[in-house]
């Protein structure tokens, strides 16, 4: 398309142009290519995206967002809106723990003080630490990983250089695993303004955790032994049992962990590995219709994924660790860890 303008005599006056019309905003914005998505443009689109030849998925799915995939090599089997932000209650210590666990030996005994218990939300979910009290590291990851103990959560980040650092780390960390998706407010997952993460994301930060022999052997634990109170009376210090409240946790065949959670906001949150015939699938599931669904259809979607598993093609990939060593590239075994019997498992998280 050319423009013409005419030529005006005396002091308007102007030249004669003969020029191309630049193209308008919309054809560029038709023009461009789509916005990269992190896994494959797949994982980008609305709705469910699952290979047509794979087994049919389980009925009555009600999560807003999951995902469904392969630890090994990394292939999404099957997703539902990947991508969507939303808010993750306690299952964004999976980034936490990510982040600091390897910053402290699990022997290092650290005294804790009345300000490193400040500052919790209020009905957050608590493992029972004291003040004035002498923890041993491996304890307060016990308490993250076992009853989501967001004061565990607090001691740890104030060892780590405090909450605001933390909370920096932790997106830092989750910028090195690509996941794009997440912006952290607060390192214990409670329901802070701006606060949210996606399936996908929950997903690389399991998978980066299972690399981890300390984060898979916490996060495997049923029960343990946590230090309590001193007795005025005899000096000697207790303890008390806490119990994993991950339920599928001992009952799912081949389950390894990782975390929940549950919030007003967020609803109940889950990720899941779990190991079959040398093959560790995960899956993510966010707010389904009711808090004890998601752990239904975790294990639906895992019962799902080992049938499909070498049969459908996969629908994206789980970015890689761009933090991780070449050492760290596959998942090692879980060390034992000697469980002991404590009290009943107490809610689904808090």
């Amino acid at each position: 398309m050319l423009i013409i303008r005419r030529i005006l005599q005396g002091p308007s006056a102007a030249v004669l142009l003969l020029a191309s019309a630049l193209p308008s905003a919309a054809a560029v914005a038709e023009d461009a290519p789509p916005p990269e998505v992190v896994g494959g443009q797949r994982l980008g689109a609305a709705g469910v995206q699952v290979d047509p030849g794979a087994p049919a998925l389980p009925k009555d799915l009600t999560g807003k967002s999951w995902v469904v995939a392969d630890a090994g090599s990394g292939q999404v089997l099957a997703a539902f809106n990947a991508h969507a932000k939303l808010p993750p209650a306690s299952t964004l210590k999976m980034l936490f723990a990510d982040t600091v666990l390897p910053r402290f030996k699990a022997s290092d005994v650290h005294r804790v003080t009345w300000a490193e218990l400040q500052g919790m939300g209020a009905g957050s979910s608590l493992v029972g630490i004291k003040e004035d009290l002498d923890y041993k590291v491996e304890d307060l990851w016990r308490g993250v990983f076992l009853s989501s103990g967001n004061d565990a959560v607090h001691v740890l980040a104030n060892m780590n250089g405090g909450v605001a650092k933390t909370v920096a780390d932790m997106q830092a960390r989750a910028d090195q695993l690509q996941a794009r998706d997440t912006h952290v407010v607060s390192p214990d997952g409670y329901d802070m303004d701006g606060q949210v993460t996606s399936a996908y994301d929950l997903t690389l930060f399991a998978r980066a955790g299972l690399r981890d022999p300390d984060f898979r052997a916490y996060c495997s634990t049923r029960w343990a032994q946590f230090p309590g109170a001193v007795d005025k009376k005899t000096g000697q210090r207790g303890s008390f049992g806490i119990a994993n409240t991950d339920r599928l946790l001992g009952k799912y065949p081949g389950l390894i962990g990782v975390k929940n959670g549950y919030t007003t906001n967020a609803g109940a949150t889950y990720t899941g590995a779990a190991e079959r015939d040398g093959r560790t699938l995960l899956v993510t599931v966010m707010h389904p219709e009711s808090s004890p669904k998601v752990y239904d259809e975790a294990a639906a979607l895992l019962d799902w994924g080992f049938a499909a598993a070498g049969k459908a093609a996969p629908v994206g990939v789980l970015a890689e660790d761009g933090g991780a060593r070449p050492a760290e590239s596959a998942a090692p075994a879980a060390r034992p860890v000697a469980d002991r019997p404590s009290a009943a498992p107490g809610p689904a998280d808090g």
